[in-house]
């Protein structure tokens, strides 16, 4: 769905920040997707696998978006890098991305305030819809900040390709 009112509207450029990250994890070798950017700091791996993880629970586990095979993402941070290859995370990557945008194809502001809770032990949290989509949003840059500096650090290519401008898009 590409309704002028859906939140894809509002949400524009994370996919071509979806597409970037991919892009620079996808051409890595097992070496390079254990590279850090300081001792005792995670991988590039372990960044990818958890911005995975992330996108699966917020998304899937606390909203109920997404397929039930979704949430064979969660916790893959948790796993051992053997269990995270390119290819993997490539995947994972992909499959959270279509669930992402998928809600923000079919969602309009009016399902920003949606409320949904987290049950931990002797504490409910309560969100909305807008803050889950923001937690995860930042969460994603943020950690692909790291990877893209980390690669950078190593001479590898990051994620500073150029965004678009309106003349760029013009037609």
């Amino acid at each position: 769905m590409n309704d002028s009112n859906s939140l894809a509207r509002f949400y524009a450029g994370w996919d071509l920040h979806q597409q970037r990250l991919t892009k620079a994890i996808a051409p890595l070798t097992p070496d390079q997707i254990q590279l850090q950017a300081a001792p005792g700091l995670l991988s590039v791996g372990v960044l990818a696998a958890h911005i995975i993880s992330t996108r699966a629970f917020w998304f899937h586990y606390i909203m109920g978006e997404g397929p039930a095979e979704i949430a064979a993402w969660m916790g893959l941070d948790d796993e051992d890098d053997s269990a995270r290859p390119v290819e993997k995370l490539v995947t994972g990557l992909a499959a959270t991305w279509a669930m992402i945008e998928a809600v923000l194809a079919r969602c309009t502001p009016a399902n920003l305030d949606e409320i949904f809770q987290r049950v931990d032990p002797g504490r409910v949290r309560t969100y909305t819809r807008q803050m889950l989509i923001w937690r995860v949003l930042e969460h994603d840059i943020h950690h692909t900040g790291e990877i893209s500096l980390t690669l950078g650090l190593h001479g590898l290519p990051g994620l500073a390709e150029e965004y678009p401008t309106l003349a760029d898009t013009a037609e």
